[in-house]
């Protein structure tokens, strides 16, 4: 065999080697699974599957009150079918579906479907969810006021085992992701419960993050997640808490329990915080929404700064918004056939639903914010507009009240 013989085997040989091994490549790659990140997957990047459709069906595997006076309790939620759960933002909420009978009727009645919404209370976790639910007592100062049908009843009645309703997290209320941004997260009362679920996730994702944390709330037998919230501002320099109680007992030290006395409202932000842009998160009572809300835009802090979720009946206008901008829309009559009563639309409300609320009309309703079709309402004469597209999918001929306003005189089931 001549020289120029074993030269062409041996560039033979390498060739044929080189062709198997791009062969087997390829093949593996082919047979490998396909691994994406899912395009709703949280900042937090937690394991998630896609969100599901419709309800699905949890186990209560915990409870745990979270204050003194036992008011606010923890349920923890596992899936029954026992899959990851879906990533969500932190700051989003449930819709649970729970079939109740009002006190009033109990014996007499057949339990009603209602729809309510509760904030998720702690960063996300493909094994589980967690909600923080306050007891809600008659006023009292109108004991004639029945309690919170649902909030009672999860109080009362739900317990460790018992299997609830459950719509994946939804909600335009979470953290915005920048960790170059400071966050101020405001909450009063339960509206600690989003506040929870920022905190949890910015010291476990973001720990450098600079996060100043209001809260607002009486004294503390109600300052729940006390302990947790005092852990994390030991082991995490850059967050900063503000605890502000309006009635201290007597045992509340300040500067121990507490850091101010009295609410939570901007004079206190203008003395405690630096200076600089800051990303504004607030949750809490219709009193404390529609005053500091309005004042801080009325500080100079841009509108596309200030995020916020009114927990009951609150009207929250900020200029800018659509529903600030927006001209008085000319008077128009809006029908609530069900309810008999013919009223005059003068554009004095963000919402429908507001509006319905401040004329003692009852309905539905959960987010308030276009996620959980709590408020959906057959719409049948006229036409409603949106300032955006909700959430949830309204189904044909049927409108939702809480981010709808009226384009021309309507005919509403309600």
């Amino acid at each position: 065999m001549t020289a120029i013989e074993l030269l062409g085997l041996i560039v033979a040989a390498l060739l044929l080697q080189l062709m198997v091994g791009i062969g087997v490549s390829l093949w593996r790659r082919r047979a490998a699974p396909v691994t994406t990140q899912p395009a709703n997957a949280s900042p937090a990047g937690a394991r998630s599957t896609s969100a599901w459709p419709g309800w699905r069906e949890f186990r209560v595997s915990q409870r745990t009150f979270e204050d003194a006076a036992r008011s606010q309790c923890s349920f923890y939620l596992q899936p029954v079918d026992g899959q990851a759960l879906p990533a969500f933002k932190p700051g989003q909420f449930l819709t649970f579906s729970l079939d109740l009978v009002p006190p009033t009727l109990q014996g007499s009645a057949a339990p009603r479907v209602i729809t309510r919404c509760y904030s998720l209370s702690d960063r996300p976790d493909p094994s589980h969810y967690r909600v923080t639910i306050k007891r809600v007592p008659a006023p009292a100062d109108h004991p004639e006021v029945a309690p919170g049908l649902s909030s009672n009843h999860f109080h009362d009645h739900v317990q460790v085992g018992d299997v609830l309703r459950v719509k994946a997290p939804a909600g335009h209320f979470h953290i915005d992701a920048d960790p170059a941004v400071p966050a101020v997260l405001i909450g009063g009362g339960i509206g600690i419960t989003p506040m929870m679920s920022m905190l949890r996730w910015c010291m476990a994702e973001q720990p450098q993050r600079t996060v100043h944390l209001y809260y607002g709330l009486r004294n503390s037998r109600e300052h729940a997640f006390k302990p947790q919230i005092e852990a994390m501002a030991a082991a995490h320099p850059a967050l900063r808490l503000n605890i502000a109680y309006s009635r201290p007992d007597e045992t509340d030290v300040l500067g121990r329990d507490h850091q101010h006395r009295g609410h939570v409202d901007v004079e206190l932000l203008r003395r405690t915080l630096p200076h600089g842009r800051h990303q504004f998160y607030v949750c809490g009572p219709p009193a404390m929404m529609e005053t500091l809300v309005p004042a801080l835009a009325a500080w100079g802090v841009p509108v596309a700064d200030i995020h916020f979720e009114a927990f009951g009946p609150a009207s929250v206008k900020l200029p800018g918004t659509p529903e600030a901008a927006a001209p008085a829309a000319a008077e128009v009559e809006v029908r609530f056939q069900r309810s008999g009563r013919t009223l005059t639309w003068d554009g004095r409300d963000a919402t429908l639903l507001d509006f319905a609320e401040r004329h003692g009309i009852a309905v539905e309703s959960g987010c308030r914010s276009g996620g959980c079709g709590s408020c959906e309402t057959r719409l049948l004469e006229g036409t409603v507009q949106y300032s955006q597209a909700p959430d949830h999918d309204v189904a044909p001929g049927h409108c939702l009240l809480c981010v709808g306003r009226p384009s021309s005189p309507l005919v509403l089931e309600a």
